[in-house]
């Protein structure tokens, strides 16, 4: 499943109410959406399908007004647990707990095709983040009672 605000208080949203299991994608040094990627069990944030880093990207620099038009735009992506975000920040804007776990990949130019084929299966929701979040963490206590009481 993946994520994007419309605008800098829907990315703030994002910002407040992610997962552990979510890969934060922004445009390096421009504004754009904020993409997030909710990985699936079993996926991790550094070993992400080349294709899969390469369609969130693409989806990314298209949703950036000024990215969207320029050549070899850098797409940076982490963790949603290394964001960093302080009250003296702009609204949307982060920065990193940990430079080190920020990856970079380079798009070129828009991929048409892969931007058009990911907007073929675009939902608009306005989902209650909060709500998703608080019962995703309370499955994940269930899940941790049941082991410990198989112990």
């Amino acid at each position: 499943m993946v994520y994007m605000g419309k605008d800098k208080y829907e990315n703030e949203e994002l910002i407040k109410h992610g997962w552990d299991e979510d890969v934060w994608f922004h445009v390096d040094k421009l504004s754009s959406a904020h993409v997030y990627l909710r990985m699936t069990a079993g996926q991790t944030w550094d070993n992400l399908p080349e294709a899969l880093v390469t369609d969130l990207a693409q989806l990314t620099k298209a949703n950036s007004i000024e990215g969207n038009k320029k050549k070899n735009i850098v797409i940076i992506y982490t963790p949603w647990s290394n964001l960093k975000k302080t009250g003296d920040m702009a609204v949307g804007q982060v920065s990193f707990h940990n430079s080190k776990l920020v990856k970079r990949v380079t798009i070129e130019n828009r991929a048409n095709e892969i931007v058009n084929r990911l907007n073929k299966t675009k939902e608009i929701k306005d989902p209650d983040l909060y709500a998703e979040k608080d019962a995703h963490l309370r499955e994940i206590a269930k899940a941790e009672r049941k082991v410990l009481l198989q112990q």
